[in-house]
C-alpha cells in the first residue's frame, strides 16, 4: 500500500469520486480519498490521499483555496453555471468599472446561500436530489470569506475572475450573486482551481501522468510523504527504549524524546517557542505521527505509522 498525497489535475467531465475510482484502478489499492469536491466540469487541483494519508482528509478540506473563473453576465441558470437550464437572459448594461466595483464589494467575510444543486443535506436528503425533483427549499446562509477577488480580462458579457476563499465557498454562487447585484444576472461559465492549501496547479499531475509513472516504477516521485504536510512543526525523535510505546500508540515521557527545531526556511526570524505539537519519529527515523505535549508526556494526536 502507498501512503502519501497526490496533487491531481482533475480533468473536465470527471467527478471527484471518478478520480478516486480511476486511481484505485491505476494504483491497485482501495484506501484512497479526495479532499474536497470539484464540480464535474471544473478542472484543476484536487489533492488525493493514499493509504494512511486518508487520515489527512479532515485537515486538508479546511484549507484556503484559489480559483480562476469565467463569469458570464446576463444569463441565469438553475445550477448557477452554464451547464444548467437557462432561467433568464437579460441585456448587460453595466460598465467594466461597475463590474469591478461590484466584485470588490464581496471581499472579506460574507454570508452565502448555497445553491440547490449541491451535495449539502437538508432533512437527510441532498439538495441536488430535491432540485432534480423540482423542489426548492430554504437554505441557511453560511459564513465564507473572500481573501482575494480580482476581475482581470473583461470582454462583455464575459469576465475572468481570480478568487481566493475559505472552505465551503461556491464560486458559481459568487458569480450568481454578482449578477444579481448588478441587476442583469450571471452564471459561471468555466472554473479552474489553481491552489488548495500548499498544492498548486503548476505542480499537479494528470491521471495519464500518474498511470505512466506507475507503469515505469516511478510512482514514489509523484507522492508527497505525509510528514511533509507537517513540516512547520518541530521534529521529535524517541530513544530506542521508546519505540515500542510509539508503535503501540502510547504516550511517552518527555525524557524519552529529543526535540529538534522546526524546518521553516521561509521564516528564519521566528523566535524559539515551546513545542506543543511535534512530528514524532522513532529511533530509526520512521515517521509515526503528530504528538501533543500534555502534563510532561507526549500523547498521540494522530497516528500515521502503519505496521508492515
Amino acid at each position: 500500500m502507498i501512503d502519501g498525497i497526490l496533487n491531481i489535475n482533475k480533468p473536465a467531465g470527471f467527478t471527484s469520486h471518478d478520480v478516486v475510482a480511476k486511481l484505485r484502478g491505476i494504483l491497485h489499492q482501495k484506501k484512497i480519498g479526495h479532499t474536497g469536491t470539484l464540480d464535474p466540469d471544473a478542472t484543476g487541483v484536487l489533492p488525493v490521499c493514499l493509504g494512511q494519508a486518508t487520515k489527512l482528509c479532515q485537515f486538508l478540506t479546511n484549507e484556503t483555496k484559489s480559483y480562476e473563473a469565467v463569469l458570464l453576465l446576463g444569463t441565469v441558470t438553475d445550477t448557477q453555471d452554464s451547464t444548467g437550464n437557462i432561467l433568464s437572459v437579460q441585456p448587460v448594461t453595466c460598465s467594466e468599472e461597475e463590474l469591478r466595483t461590484c466584485a470588490a464589494s464581496f471581499l472579506g467575510d460574507q454570508l452565502q446561500i448555497p445553491p440547490m444543486y449541491s451535495a449539502i443535506k437538508k432533512n437527510g436528503k441532498k439538495l441536488y436530489e430535491l432540485a432534480r425533483d423540482g423542489i426548492e427549499v430554504e437554505r441557511e446562509p453560511r459564513p465564507v470569506t473572500f481573501y482575494e477577488l480580482t476581475v482581470s480580462d473583461v470582454e462583455m458579457p464575459r469576465a475572468h475572475v481570480r478568487v481566493t476563499c475559505s472552505k465551503g465557498t461556491y464560486i458559481r454562487t459568487l458569480c450568481h450573486d454578482i449578477g444579481q447585484k448588478l441587476g442583469c444576472g450571471a452564471c459561471m461559465e468555466a472554473l479552474v482551481r489553481t491552489r488548495a492549501g500548499r498544492f498548486c496547479l503548476e505542480d499537479s499531475l494528470t491521471l495519464e501522468q500518474i498511470s505512466e509513472a506507475a507503469e515505469a516504477g516511478r510512482l514514489a516521485d509523484c507522492v508527497m510523504p505525509v510528514e511533509e504536510m507537517f513540516r512547520h512543526l518541530p521534529a521529535a525523535t524517541a530513544v530506542p527504549e521508546g519505540d515500542a510505546l510509539l508503535h503501540n500508540g502510547n504516550t511517552l515521557p518527555e525524557e524519552m524524546v529529543q526535540l529538534e527545531k522546526p524546518d521553516m526556511p521561509d521564516m528564519p526570524d521566528m523566535p524559539d517557542m515551546p513545542a506543543e505539537e511535534v512530528r514524532m519519529y522513532d529511533s530509526t527515523g520512521q515517521f509515526i505521527g503528530i504528538f501533543r505535549s500534555t502534563d510532561g508526556r507526549w500523547k498521540p494526536r494522530q497516528m500515521f505509522w502503519r505496521r508492515e
